[in-house]
Parts: C-alpha cells; structure tokens; sequence
C-alpha cells in the first residue's frame, strides 16, 4: 500500500478503479461520512454512467474546521500529527490503550451516539477497528480530508441527489449537510431529528426506506 496515496481524490481514484474493473455498470454512488467527498469526488472524476448521489451524513469538504462546530480540530490538528511522527511508540501506545467499551460509553457521554437507537454489537467491531489503525496515517487522512473541498462541483452535479443528515451529528453538523443540498440543483434532504454521526445504524429501517423510495422514483423511472 503507498501511505502517500490517502486523499480523497486517490480514494475517488480507487473507486473508479473498482467501476471500469465490473465494466462500467449504471451505478448510484452512495458515501457516509469522508465516503461523501469520495462519492462527490468520484462523480467529478467520471459522471458518465452515474445515476444517482446518496450522501449520508456528510460533507463536500473541509470536515476539520467544522467538526464539532467550530475550526478547533483543524487548530490541533498539526501538532497530532507532529507528536505521532515524532513518538510514534508513545502515541501508537495511548492510541490503543483506550478499550473499545470506554470509547463508547465517552462517545454516549458527549452524545455522539445514541445507544438507545442502536446496539451496543453493532458499534463494538468499529471501535476495536479504530484501535488498531496506524494513528499517524489515521491523522494524516484526516488532514487530507479537511483540505479537500468539492464545493466548486456542487452546483455543477446534474443527476438526482439524496442528502441524509442527523440534527445531532457533531462530526458533520446538518447545517453542513443542509448547505450542501441547498448548492445541488434538485437535491433532496432529510434530516433525522434525534441522528447521531451513525444515523446509518440508528435509524437504519428509515433510512433504507427513503433511500429505496428516492431510487424508485428518480432511478428505476430513468432505466
């Protein structure tokens, strides 16, 4: 793997790579979180053939300075990744020191999840997941991702956009989610009152329902 090639637009890269290899199918791009600005990257990349966009929970761009509402993360951001080259023991060491069940019951405590909405089993394997990424290359695709930006496309997409947000995502405020509806033309947006940043998990009946009802209407009408 190149640890240099961790952007987005490698990322959309990858993405076209996997579309031309099972013969360039009609397809929906569909991207929670940084997939958002992989799927938007994507449709810049090679629109032909592309149906549709379904951005779950995410952003065009810049995630880093709006994370939590504020430009806090983008503040910090540059002495993380400093302190992770330079003591890459010690940071690889508090990194995975935190069990996945702590992680979670801070995350439930600062209300970036809503474990009445979603099962403990169903967020346990991505917190031990978490654990064990190589943290320099976890900050430094964070960093890529909050200096991309696709906000220059947006007003350029001409296929059917699905926008999904949580009004309690504090990872990729609505209001994030909400801007970037208002600059497609046509796009459509829901916003689910108690949705965390794993709304995709809380409410995944509801969303699977909109996300079908959205395709039978804008997709299966066009083949």
């Amino acid at each position: 793997m190149d640890t240099d090639q961790i952007g987005v637009h490698a990322l959309a890269e990858d993405a076209d790579a996997v579309r031309r290899e099972l013969g360039d199918p009609p397809i929906v791009l569909i991207g929670h979180s940084l997939g958002t600005q992989v799927a938007l990257e994507a449709y810049r990349r090679r629109p032909e053939g592309v149906a549709a966009l379904v951005l779950l929970c995410g952003s065009f761009g810049r995630v880093t300075y709006t994370f939590k509402g504020s430009e806090m993360l983008a503040s910090v951001l540059p002495n993380l990744i400093e302190f992770a080259t330079t003591h890459p023991i010690a940071a690889r060491a508090l990194w995975s020191s935190v069990p996945p069940k702590v992680a979670i019951a801070l995350a439930r405590l600062t209300g970036d999840i809503n474990l009445a909405n979603v099962r403990l089993e169903d967020v346990e394997p991505y917190f031990q997941h978490v654990s064990i990424v190589d943290f320099e290359l976890f900050l430094r695709m964070l960093r890529a991702a909050g200096e991309h930006s696709a906000e220059d496309l947006l007003a350029q997409i001409h296929v059917p956009v699905l926008v999904i947000a949580g009004a309690k995502d504090s990872f990729t405020p609505a209001a994030v989610s909400e801007a970037m509806a208002q600059a497609i033309p046509g796009a459509e947006l829901s916003v689910l009152a108690s949705g965390t940043h794993l709304a995709p998990l809380e409410h995944h009946r509801e969303i699977s329902t909109r996300i079908a009802t959205f395709l039978a209407t804008h997709v299966a009408a066009q083949g």
